[in-house]
């Protein structure tokens, strides 16, 4: 299913063929937590207008609202949000662990009370592949414990076992629901997870473990909580060597385009993250010249693009004093509009690092634009 096309370095250029169409990587997997780009971006703008390859949805907040029964009566995530691309569902165990209150681990999994609604809900593998099942993703995640970062090393070291078994009994219950007539997606794809904090050899110890557990890829999940950016490129190389060479690697929860950039040149092939679209909804753009705040006075007759480098639909039809004047004014239309160029963004930047890599010139480009953006834009 996947094969890597280029190489430069320990970055790669791959393709992962799924049931619902081939993903180029890099990839950066636009974030649609509850079917919806938040921002009022919709599936038919990711895919006529900002390049999105993948979506991501959340296994967790579609369970709670609107169900995922209500889902599975709809068709499927893809029918319901009229998106033909391939779709990844996050687990459900970063939310529990994040978000529930009164949560209680246990062997069979976790018991935690909704944010929404205070009610009362069990989740463990089984049901986290059931629910995933439901929404009918292309691919579905592991249910894995999240630990706070730092933790214990004796805990994390228990977590991380923990982990693996739950791993065991995610892959056993996807075989089992995709086996049935009544499963829409009966092609569904598993990714594993590797946890174990900050400690390396936590990380190595549960990436060896996984790795003989036949998954389609493979994560890196517990970064990005806060821990210095250093860290987390180390712990990234201290993991990579382990991981399957013929199985895409997914980095949960980043990041930023610097981010990105380093994490490929590390090896990794998928990410994630709200950034692009939370900072779009607060006026923080990104461009190919760094970081703009849209809402200073120095854009008020700015009748320049947003980034006059940039194709998306924004940049070719507004300038930035509009774009300004709406978010000043408080119009939903501005956080619309810096949601469409930050999505934009960031898939033209996969985009581009997909070329470089095939062009063999991503050091280059790794020591240009990993510094550059994230930089302050000059205004």
């Amino acid at each position: 299913m996947f094969k890597v096309l280029a190489q430069d370095g320990a970055a790669r250029r791959g393709e992962f063929e799924t049931v619902h169409g081939k993903i180029q990587t890099p990839v950066f997997m636009n974030v649609g937590t509850s079917a919806a780009i938040k921002g009022g971006v919709s599936s038919v703008d990711l895919k006529n207008e900002l390049k999105c390859q993948v979506e991501l949805c959340n296994t967790y907040h579609l369970h709670v609202r609107p169900s995922d029964e209500v889902i599975y009566k709809m068709g499927g995530l893809h029918k319901f949000m009229n998106w033909d691309g391939p779709i990844l569902t996050d687990s459900g165990g970063f939310q529990v662990f994040s978000l529930a209150s009164l949560r209680k681990i246990k062997e069979e999994g976790v018991y935690f009370s909704s944010h929404v609604d205070g009610r009362k809900i069990f989740m463990g593998p089984e049901e986290s592949m059931q629910i995933q099942s439901h929404l009918a993703s292309t691919i579905a995640m592991a249910f894995d414990e999240c630990v706070e970062n730092p933790a214990e090393h004796s805990y994390s070291k228990a977590s991380c076992e923990r982990t693996t078994r739950w791993l065991l009994r995610c892959k056993a219950e996807m075989d089992r629901l995709n086996s049935l007539e009544t499963t829409i997606n009966r092609h569904q794809l598993l990714f594993g997870i590797n946890q174990g904090c900050t400690y390396d050899d936590l990380r190595v110890e549960h990436m060896k473990r996984i790795r003989e557990i036949d998954c389609a890829g493979f994560a890196i999940g517990g970064l990005a909580v806060g821990e210095p950016t250093d860290v987390m490129y180390h712990v990234i190389e201290q993991v990579e060597p382990y991981m399957p060479k013929d199985k895409p690697r997914y980095l949960m929860g980043v990041g930023t385009p610097s981010n990105i950039i380093e994490a490929v040149y590390r090896g990794i092939d998928f990410f994630d993250c709200v950034m692009p679209s939370r900072n779009a909804r607060h006026g923080t753009l990104f461009t190919w010249n760094g970081i703009m705040h849209i809402k200073n006075k120095a854009y008020e007759t700015d009748a320049k693009p947003i980034d006059e480098q940039c194709g998306c639909p924004v940049c070719k039809n507004f300038s930035r004093a509009y774009v300004r004047h709406l978010f000043k004014s408080e119009e939903q239309l501005g956080g619309r509009l810096a949601v469409m160029h930050n999505l934009y963004f960031y898939n033209t930047l996969t985009e581009k690092i997909r070329e470089n890599i095939e062009q063999g010139t991503y050091t280059e480009f790794r020591s240009k634009y990993s510094p550059l953006l994230a930089s302050k834009c000059p205004e």
